[in-house]
């Protein structure tokens, strides 16, 4: 269980796939309107979704020459703000420890 969960956490690793999942958490989009969205390069988008789908974060839908995707479950977004909110607090931690450094060093 360590193993996949270490996988899908060097999958999410991305900033690019992390930003993939924020546009695909109000629901399905089509490959086009992520390229917008992201203003990369449809390729670059394509490796990406590849990696996502093959480790079973996104689920796509082809209809016509349009291929749309979802995310395979919504507790993903909800693991990704869960891990915002501990980086907010660790970085609030740094500047509290920084700050407090600062007014003792000033002291000496």
């Amino acid at each position: 269980m360590f193993e996949l969960q270490a996988d899908i956490c060097r999958t999410l690793a991305n900033p690019k796939m992390l930003q993939i999942i924020a546009l695909l958490k109000q629901g399905e989009l089509s490959v086009g309107s992520m390229v917008k969205a992201m203003g990369i390069a449809k390729a670059n988008l394509s490796q990406h979704l590849s990696s996502m789908r093959q480790k079973g974060i996104l689920v796509p839908r082809r209809e016509g020459t349009t291929v749309y995707y979802r995310l395979a479950s919504p507790k993903i977004t909800e693991a990704c703000a869960f891990m915002r909110e501990v980086l907010m607090d660790l970085l609030e931690g740094q500047e509290t420890l920084s700050k407090s450094m600062r007014e003792a060093g000033g002291k000496s």
